[in-house]
C-alpha cells in the first residue's frame, strides 16, 4: 500500500476541519469523493503515520498527525509529489499567485500558477492539483484552498516561496496545544 496524492488532500482536511465527528460521506462530500475514496485514503493515511489512529469513544475519527504530516510536507513532498508547470490556461491560481502568498510576494515576470478549471477567473500556466477535485472543494473551502495553494508552493515553488509558505501552513494546520 503506498500514499497517494489524494491522501494528501484528505489530511489537509481533516488538519483544519474542526468537525470532530465527521463521516465518510461528509468528509467525501466536502471533497469531492465517494465515501469508499474517502475510507481508503484515510487508511493508506493512518498506515503512513500522517493520521493518528480514533481516540477512544463510539463517535471518535482518525485525526492528522500534524507533525509528521508538516515534516513529510517540509522535506519530502516536493520530491514525492513534484509538479512542473505546464501549458497557459484558464483556472484556479494556487502557489505563490493564490492567497495568502499573494499578497506577500511580488509578482514576477512569469505567468500565474492554476489549478485547470474552466470556470477559473486567471489565465496561467497549469500546476496540476493534488487531486482532480481540489478546485471544487477549494471553492467551497476558503481554508482549505489557502492551505492546499501554500502546499503547492511547497512542491513547486523557489527556495523563499517554498520556506515562506511552509511557516504560513504551519501555522493553519498545528494546534495551540502542541500535537
Amino acid at each position: 500500500m503506498s500514499l497517494k496524492k489524494l491522501d494528501l488532500f484528505v489530511c489537509l482536511k481533516l488538519a483544519i476541519w474542526a468537525e470532530a465527528s465527521w463521516t465518510y460521506a461528509a468528509l467525501g462530500d466536502a471533497l469531492g469523493l465517494s465515501a469508499s475514496e474517502a475510507n481508503a485514503s484515510v487508511k493508506r493515511s493512518l498506515a503512513a503515520g500522517l493520521l493518528t489512529p480514533a481516540r477512544s469513544g463510539e463517535d471518535a475519527k482518525p485525526m492528522a498527525a500534524r507533525q509528521g504530516l508538516l515534516e513529510f510536507i517540509r522535506h519530502g513532498i516536493r520530491y514525492a509529489f513534484f509538479e512542473s508547470p505546464g501549458r497557459t490556461r484558464r483556472g484556479m491560481p494556487t502557489a505563490h499567485s493564490a492567497p495568502p502568498l499573494h499578497a506577500i510576494l511580488q509578482p514576477g515576470a512569469a505567468p500565474p500558477l492554476v489549478w485547470p478549471d474552466p470556470e477559473g477567473e486567471a489565465r496561467g500556466q497549469v500546476f496540476q492539483p493534488l487531486y482532480k477535485t481540489v478546485p471544487a472543494a477549494a471553492k467551497k473551502d476558503p481554508a482549505l484552498y489557502e492551505v492546499l495553494a501554500l502546499v503547492d508552493a511547497i512542491r513547486g515553488g523557489r527556495a523563499r516561496e517554498r520556506e515562506l509558505g511552509f511557516e504560513l501552513l504551519a501555522e493553519r494546520i498545528s494546534r495551540p496545544d502542541g500535537d
